[in-house]
């Protein structure tokens, strides 16, 4: 036993120290020239708790803030609610259970001596280290089919959000427009460099949020309004697994921890973000569901139905941007798998390495294009991708991990506070699988997809303008 402890302490504190020895070495770097050391700690590389904790918030509620609404009139205001409390625990838990086999694997990579100066660890080489090649195809799989969708989300929100300032364009054709501005984002090398972005996508976000609670408490309720919600299974699922959606932010907890100087360090990090985000998503989505009630069910973008004004202008510019944002989030780690395919992730050249990820963003585009369906492709890709990819898989694979009494003993991180035995631990991991396997794969799944497959019988595929309010101004199709 005193052996043990004594393996389990030098594999802690290697880690530490090596965490510890990268952290000098960019300071060094960075003293090398004060001017610019100034402005890069500054806007560009950053690697703090405090970066950590804007980066989860910040890529947490994009665009989907602006669906939240749409899925409250699909199940009621106080499954809404309720929902999104749930979810957002759930997620925080299994992003903490991420944040733990990140540890151990790196922990155990270290005591081999393996250096990652020069290579960022990703999700599917944390199964493969711990759990072996099998692990590692369906890791890959789900996390870089749900990252991808992901970034075609957020090119179609841009164009559904622009659409409201100017509808001189068709949203197909701001499609094509915003895919070539989110290719810039090939030109960012890691999340190190997210720092001043996560921040301004954060402020941004919370602006949004705000004007749509307000704006819609100053509108008043709508002559009429109803909240009938649920009326039917297939809308209560399907709003129930966009906000499931919602909080499954965390396919990027791996590539977020790595670009910490002190990856121990995040912990809480995913559950504090989450709380601020209940500040932002719980009033807004509320606001705008006693205002506009089942209009919603026809409007799943929540700008459609605030009127004209500077402060709604202002709002989609700034969602614009944050969009951007998060594309860039969700592009990156399919950047950093690309550039291992082809052999150029050691590439230290910023321009060779963009040259490189280019061919990741024209599939992003042309799906953006075929399934412009804003709202219900959130649930859709929700229930089938983000139930395994963020839920079910890390809940497993923590289990498969120490699921024998040596690895138990051994572990880098032991269980939480709150949850002092394996136990317990193991418990819940149960729950988890249990419940999304159930509820948000299998009735969230046929929901979603019924849904989907509605509004692609409804308005086709490589639509010009979905959900385009008439107006004299508009383009009609």
């Amino acid at each position: 036993m005193p052996g043990e402890k004594q393996a389990e302490g030098a594999i802690v504190e290697s880690f530490n120290e090596s965490t510890e020895n990268e952290e000098k070495e960019v300071e060094l770097e960075e003293k090398g020239d004060h001017s610019i050391f100034s402005v890069k700690s500054l806007l560009w590389h950053g690697g703090s708790v405090y970066d950590a904790w804007f980066s989860c918030a910040s890529n947490q509620v994009a665009q989907v803030l602006l669906t939240l609404p749409y899925s409250f009139s699909q199940m009621g205001m106080l499954s809404g609610i309720i929902l999104q409390i749930f979810y957002g625990v759930l997620g925080s838990w299994t992003a903490y259970l991420i944040s733990v086999l990140y540890i151990e694997y790196r922990s155990r990579k270290e005591k081999e001596n393996f250096s990652f100066k020069n290579h960022v660890i990703q999700w599917f080489e944390v199964l493969d280290g711990l759990l072996g090649p099998y692990w590692k195809a369906i890791g890959l799989a789900f996390n870089c089919t749900f990252l991808l969708f992901g970034s075609v989300i957020q090119l179609i929100a841009c164009a559904s959000n622009i659409y409201y300032i100017n509808d001189k364009l068709d949203k197909r054709t701001w499609t094509y427009i915003f895919g070539a501005c989110c290719a810039t984002t090939v030109f960012i090398p890691s999340f190190h460099n997210y720092r001043i972005w996560s921040f301004l996508g954060l402020a941004m976000t919370t602006y949004t949020a705000w004007y749509l609670t307000i704006a819609s408490l100053v509108h008043g309720q709508t002559e009429g309004v109803t909240h009938q919600g649920p009326t039917k299974l297939v809308l209560y699922f399907t709003g129930a697994t966009n906000i499931l959606y919602t909080f499954g932010g965390h396919a990027v907890t791996v590539e977020i921890m790595h670009a910490m100087w002190k990856p121990q360090k995040f912990k809480s990090i995913y559950l504090l973000a989450t709380l601020y985000v209940f500040s932002l998503t719980i009033p807004s989505a509320t606001s705008v569901y006693w205002a506009f009630g089942d209009q919603l069910l026809d409007h799943s973008n929540a700008f459609s139905l605030l009127p004209h004004s500077a402060w709604r202008d202002a709002a989609v510019i700034l969602m614009l941007i944050h969009q951007f944002i998060t594309f860039g989030f969700a592009c990156t780690p399919l950047y950093f798998v690309w550039e291992k395919v082809v052999g150029m992730h050691d590439t230290k050249s910023i321009c060779l390495r963009a040259v490189c990820r280019l061919p990741v963003v024209i599939p992003i585009w042309f799906l953006a294009i075929i399934f412009p369906f804003f709202g219900p492709i959130n649930s859709a890709v929700g229930s089938l991708l983000v139930s395994f990819t963020v839920y079910i898989i890390p809940a497993l694979a923590h289990m498969f991990t120490y699921k024998s009494a040596s690895a138990r003993k051994n572990a880098a991180k032991k269980p939480p506070f709150f949850l002092p035995s394996w136990t317990a631990v193991y418990a819940l991991n149960t729950f988890t699988i249990i419940w999304v396997l159930v509820i948000g794969f299998g009735l969230g799944g046929w929901a979603s997809m019924a849904n989907f497959i509605k509004q692609v019988d409804t308005s086709g595929l490589f639509a010009k303008c979905y959900q385009c309010p008439p107006s004299p101004s508009s383009v009609h199709y």
